[in-house]
């Protein structure tokens, strides 16, 4: 089993900036693709940004340029830096984690999420 728990999330005024954390762990053999979602209120479930285990990157339109998304393999960690906070940006992230653990072949496991609201 895989537990993915996200931490980070602040209530924070519009134009300043939040580190989320996720960490990954338990029976992880191998990580491949790790990624932020997010669902605002009375929104979809929207992708923010993924990366593989390469570091190769994308990113949702409307965060190009203010979000940068990084990992830590050693630690099986995962973070979303976020910069010139958008009252939009308000909504809570989820993170995902594509991995494979010494009894199964490779799914997506999933944080519960972390609350950021930004104030206008």
């Amino acid at each position: 089993q895989v537990q993915v728990v996200e931490s980070g999330g602040d209530l924070v005024q519009a134009g300043g900036s939040l580190r989320l954390s996720c960490a990954a762990s338990g029976s992880i053999r191998s990580i491949n693709a790790m990624g932020w979602y997010r669902q605002g209120p009375g929104k979809q479930r929207e992708l923010v940004a993924s990366i593989t285990s390469s570091g190769s990157t994308n990113y949702a339109d409307p965060v190009k340029g203010r979000f940068t998304i990084t990992r830590d393999n050693a630690k099986n960690t995962l973070y979303l830096q976020m910069n010139s906070l958008k009252a939009e940006d308000t909504a809570v992230y989820y993170c995902y984690v594509t991995a494979a653990t010494n009894f199964r072949s490779a799914r997506d496991y999933w944080g519960r999420g972390t609350q950021v609201t930004v104030s206008s």
